[in-house]
């Protein structure tokens, strides 16, 4: 089953190709984004979707980044009500799998803005630190809410 995975993931690498994606080992990180915050806001969220090209499973460790802190989170719902976890141990992307970054759901939250909002346009620069494929310098873009990912 993971060989047909694995030939999935390599008949839509084409797709993985743009601009705002990046390889780093057998790792693709596609569409790094961040959505426009208000003047007051003190934290904001970033989205991307990790796929695993290789054959062995790897754990994303950490997201750096120049504010106060960084951390993974997940956010749930149970009996209506939402709540977010701190992924302390990281993330793991199964081998011939992705992982999803999405409103609702993972994402990396960016804390202590301080007055100084996300606004559309501006890049924000991370380092991705993966248990094997190592790290990565990418760039967060601020994107439209509603824009295509």
């Amino acid at each position: 089953m993971k060989l047909l995975t694995f030939v999935a993931v390599l008949i839509n690498l084409p797709a993985l190709a743009n601009a705002h994606d990046i390889l780093v080992g057998e790792l693709a990180i596609g569409h790094p984004y961040i959505l426009p915050t208000t003047a007051s806001a003190m934290t904001g969220a970033g989205y991307f979707t990790l796929t695993n090209l290789g054959l062995e499973d790897d754990r994303l460790v950490s997201i750096d980044a120049d504010f106060p802190r960084v951390m993974m989170h997940d956010m749930q719902v149970a009996d209506g009500i939402a709540t977010m976890m701190h992924l302390a141990d990281g993330v793991v992307v199964p081998a011939g799998e992705s992982v999803e970054f999405a409103p609702r759901g993972k994402h990396v939250m960016f804390m202590g803005l301080n007055g100084d909002p996300f606004e559309v346009g501006e890049e924000i620069p991370a380092i991705f630190t993966f248990e094997k494929a190592g790290s990565v310098n990418l760039v967060f873009s601020v994107e439209e809410t509603g824009s295509t990912h």
